[in-house]
């Protein structure tokens, strides 16, 4: 079963909210799931590209608490895919973490601007990652 595919059609065993891991590179991608697997009362779901996020995000019942997002990704690059979660009012506002090997200097601010809540950048500690996430998480069900 693909990790997409349970979204819609989650068992009573799957946890009641999800990470949203959006990345192209499936070895990345896989190193993330890896990092955050684990933590409680969480599953991940993963996506290849910002568009295919989108879908996930605005699935009727969706429980995307978090997103974890690169920035260049074919289809809808991290940038889109910030914005319109920003923007989009039937998205709830999730804690998003930027995971990048961009090397733009000015990409730090131009996130910051988009209200995003954390930037790693590649090569990055996933513990590091994984540590912020459980913080943003604990945060938003304060």
């Amino acid at each position: 079963m693909a990790e997409n595919d349970k979204m819609s059609c989650p068992s009573p065993a799957e946890p009641a909210h999800h990470i949203l891991i959006v990345e192209d590179s499936e070895n990345s991608a896989a190193t993330m799931e890896m990092t955050l697997s684990d933590i409680p009362g969480t599953s991940v779901v993963r996506a290849p590209s910002g568009r295919e996020a989108l879908q996930i995000l605005n699935r009727p019942g969706s429980r995307v608490l978090a997103v974890v997002t690169d920035l260049n990704m074919p289809q809808m690059d991290g940038f889109e895919l910030i914005r319109r979660i920003r923007e989009d009012e039937g998205i709830p506002q999730v804690p998003i973490i930027v995971v990048s090997a961009d090397t733009d200097p000015g990409t730090p601010e131009r996130i910051a601007q988009m209200k995003v809540d954390a930037f790693f950048a590649k090569p990055y500690s996933p513990a590091q990652v994984r540590r912020k996430l459980e913080q943003l998480l604990h945060a938003t069900t304060d």
